[in-house]
């Protein structure tokens, strides 16, 4: 009675807190293949070590460029006057955050069971959390953020058999694959990538301190159970109660048990397994006291937040706090936060309806910011409906943000350092004040980046007009303003993720994919921009825009002008996906 009192009383407290290229005849689209054939490299699927290297330093640099969006004291974050409210799962409501420690936030986000590539779901989590992460810093937070990899379970040992292998390889090269993804996808490494099988000493010691503390019960042959009817506040993260729990999550339920609802904490051994030591025989962990373990040794029983998609609440969550609890008494987590599902084509995302997609899938015709991009237009919490439709929308935002920032950049490379001061103008000034007005307040506002995103319109619509039209180009505070809008954009772009070292490189990377979604190559381009100049020159403008018609209708749009016929990407419509 007194350990249920004091577990209740746990699971109390933890209740409480766009490169343009112009394209003119057959020589300049073959010299642009050879300019860009490097780039294909880094959308391979595989990032050469060097480059790994180089994305790595610029995330370095990209943690401290965002000072200028907020006025940051010693202690950072809500003590200096932003006000982040965050959505805590164990409350159902936003609460403000205040971490444990004034000025350091301690994050704990469930990683991947690395058994194969990852798919669009992990995407989702990754990405949603990584910008977290970087919005914390950008307020002055020092972040300790910690994201494991389960590479010892059912699933993986299942896989291995399945393909010959050694479990532990296979689930160390689903490891690495993983971590591909995620520099593909701009996503700044954790703090802490621990691993299961590093862990084994502290998970055998926290299930000793469990079954010491009554609340775990050996079984003959050496499996370790949670019993959940010592917990009488088990279901307070989820709100699930005890006769609605299900047993035989992941695996197949062990008739054994005292409760259908118990589960493993340790399994024992079986032939050709991997197994490791402990006081009730040889075996390995079970799945839910890995988290439990490594966020105790790398953040301590009391941290800040605990992140994941919104299927861990339940069983995954809701047992890591019995554990957690039942382990130590003192055991809390301030704020749960998890993100909604991904679904394609408005249906669930699933191998046995054939619409489920990995990141590398995905990535062999989109980049990776297009991806990005896409995920951070629906609210975290939210579903997110994947579609190749939204994902052409987002692709051709990104080359528009890009080019308009290429151009900016080459303006600036053009100017005589002597004529790049003056002023902004007043409407520049305005145009920045309400922009970042309009970042602080969403994104304090539990990271609502739809609002951000569509933010960037009117700053990037300001800055064409300076670029390209006769009036902006005769504009005297042109320099200035063009200055203090890309300063800005830029400094919400490190936040968000889209920080990238060369504009004109993403440009042709999206180019590239654009073609190969269109099924053209360079070769094939140039015969028709030659045959089109040919119908001109022949006056048969009927043939000329339908070959302009024929490229829009894959996603490649053309631009006559004074340079001659320019071409760049452009989203390709609804019915045209449909039948493509």
């Amino acid at each position: 009675m007194a350990m249920a009192a004091r577990m209740m009383s746990c699971c109390a407290t933890a209740t409480a807190r766009l490169c343009r290229a112009a394209v003119v005849d057959r020589a300049q689209c073959l010299g642009s293949v050879q300019r860009l054939s490097a780039a294909a490299v880094v959308l391979d699927g595989r990032v050469v070590r060097e480059e790994r290297v180089r994305i790595r330093r610029i995330h370095r640099k990209v943690e401290c460029s965002s000072a200028g969006l907020n006025a940051v004291s010693e202690t950072g974050g809500a003590e200096s006057g932003v006000q982040i409210q965050l959505y805590n799962t164990m409350k159902r409501q936003k609460e403000l955050f205040r971490p444990i420690v004034p000025g350091k936030v301690s994050m704990y986000v469930c990683g991947v069971t690395s058994y194969d590539y990852s798919h669009i779901g992990h995407a989702r989590v990754y990405v949603a959390f990584d910008v977290l992460f970087r919005y914390l810093k950008s307020v002055g937070y020092d972040v300790t953020y910690v994201r494991n990899f389960t590479d010892i379970d059912d699933k993986i040992i299942n896989r291995a058999n399945e393909l010959g292998e050694d479990p532990v390889k296979l689930s160390r090269r689903f490891c690495d694959e993983f971590q591909v993804d995620m520099e593909l996808l701009r996503c700044l490494p954790p703090n802490v990538e621990p691993r299961v099988t590093d862990h084994i000493p502290q998970i055998v010691e926290m299930i000793s301190k469990i079954i010491e503390n009554g609340n775990a019960y050996v079984m003959e042959g050496g499996d370790v159970y949670f019993s959940v009817d010592t917990l009488p506040s088990y279901g307070c993260l989820s709100g699930r109660k005890q006769e609605e729990n299900r047993a035989g999550e992941r695996v197949t339920v062990d008739n054994r048990k005292q409760n259908p609802a118990d589960f493993a904490l340790w399994k024992s051994t079986k032939p050709g397994e991997p197994a490791w030591d402990s006081p009730w025989g040889s075996g390995r962990p079970g799945w839910h006291i890995e988290c439990s373990a490594m966020s105790a040794e790398h953040l301590g029983y009391k941290f800040d937040i605990h992140g994941g998609g919104m299927d861990l609440v339940f069983p995954h969550h809701e047992n890591e706090i019995a554990q957690s609890c039942a382990a130590c008494a003192d055991s809390r987590v301030s704020y749960w936060l998890h993100n909604g599902f991904v679904t394609v084509d408005s249906e669930k995302m699933s191998k046995s309806l054939g619409n489920f997609f990995t990141i590398r899938e995905v990535l062999e015709l989109y980049h990776p910011l297009a991806l990005r991009w896409f995920l951070l237009g629906t609210h975290y919490r939210s579903p997110v409906n994947y579609s190749k439709r939204q994902l052409e929308l987002a692709s051709d935002r990104i080359f528009y943000l890009y080019q308009a920032l290429a151009d900016c950049e080459q303006v600036m490379s053009e100017q005589d350092s002597k004529v790049t001061g003056g002023n902004p103008s007043k409407e520049a000034a305005e145009l920045v004040t309400s922009f970042k007005t309009t970042f602080k307040s969403s994104m304090a506002d539990d990271l609502h980046t739809p609002v951000v995103v569509s933010s960037f319109s009117d700053p990037l619509k300001f800055m064409n007009n300076l670029l390209h039209t006769r009036k902006g180009r005769k504009d005297k505070s042109r320099v200035a303003s063009l200055q203090l809008l890309m300063a800005k954009i830029e400094e919400v772009l490190s936040i968000l993720g889209f920080q990238v070292p060369s504009y004109s490189k993403v440009l042709d990377e999206i180019k590239i994919l654009a073609l190969k979604r269109a099924g053209l190559s360079m070769d094939d381009l140039a015969a028709r921009f030659q045959e089109r100049a040919a119908a001109r020159e022949a006056k048969d403008y009927a043939r000329s825009d339908q070959i302009r018609s024929e490229l829009a209708a894959v996603g490649i749009a053309l631009m006559d002008g004074g340079d001659g016929t320019l071409w760049r990407p452009a989203a390709v419509a609804e019915e045209q996906l449909q039948t493509a």
